[in-house]
């Protein structure tokens, strides 16, 4: 199918709503989904400049792949969202096979303050600060703050405030336990409405299908190198933790 289509469209999207909605009014499986839907609708559809595929060198060796094969094992896009609380605010996704690290993970970067004290004192400019969310095994998350080093000088090392929720919550259920106990259940605010599915897709639509050059990466690296005039202009992309 490809990574588009596998992974993008029906997880990474639903991780995007979930950040980007405003509070819902209740707990509810249908106040929940009304929020995502909206953020689907504010949504832009994807621009084609802003999308790169690749494809990790040896994957046309793999049995059961056409030796010409075009479907990408890594793919990376810019989704824009125009409502008044994110106008102007990028959201990044990347994701791939046979990459350096096996993470997943959602990273919130804050702005940098309109004064960098740190400048004046004729030091390095601080890191930005950022909440990293893990998602799935790993589940947890942390925030990394900038803490002035002891001594002289105003001199700033990035520090790492880190929950992980299975050390301080206990384990919990298997993902498709949780999701066939709330199917049996009927309890619907972990799946995906038809509303909400329509919404993904109509997001990338204009992506989907054979669409750009494939760029070929090697196995352990990151993706391809064509990825990173995406977040060129915003620092980079942030390098994910590893479990």
């Amino acid at each position: 199918m490809g990574a588009l289509k596998d992974v993008v469209q029906n997880h990474m999207m639903q991780v995007v709503a979930l950040l980007a909605m405003e509070p819902p009014v209740s707990a509810s499986a249908q106040c929940l989904h009304e929020e995502q839907i909206k953020v689907f609708h504010a949504m832009r559809p994807i621009d084609p400049q802003t999308y790169v595929r690749g494809q990790y060198e040896g994957y046309r060796k793999v049995d059961g792949v056409a030796a010409r094969s075009r479907t990408e094992t890594y793919c990376a896009l810019r989704i824009d969202i125009d409502s008044w609380r994110w106008e102007g605010v990028p959201f990044f996704l990347r994701t791939g096979k046979a990459l350096a690290t096996k993470a997943t993970e959602a990273v919130v970067e804050f702005r940098s303050p309109p004064k960098q004290l740190f400048d004046t004192a004729g030091c390095a400019a601080p890191e930005t600060n950022r909440l990293r969310f893990r998602l799935g095994s790993d589940a947890g998350v942390a925030i990394e703050v900038q803490a002035k080093k002891p001594g002289d000088g105003m001199h700033s090392e990035a520090v790492s405030l880190n929950v992980d929720f299975s050390q301080a919550l206990g384990d919990a259920p298997l993902p498709y336990e949780r999701l066939l106990g709330d199917a049996l259940a009927g309890e619907a605010t972990l799946f995906a409405s038809e509303r909400a599915v329509e919404g993904t897709w109509a997001a990338i639509d204009p992506v989907l299908g054979d669409v750009g050059p494939v760029r070929a990466y090697a196995p352990g690296s990151m993706g391809p190198r064509e990825a990173g005039r995406l977040t060129a202009s915003f620092g980079g992309w942030v390098d994910p933790r590893s479990p």
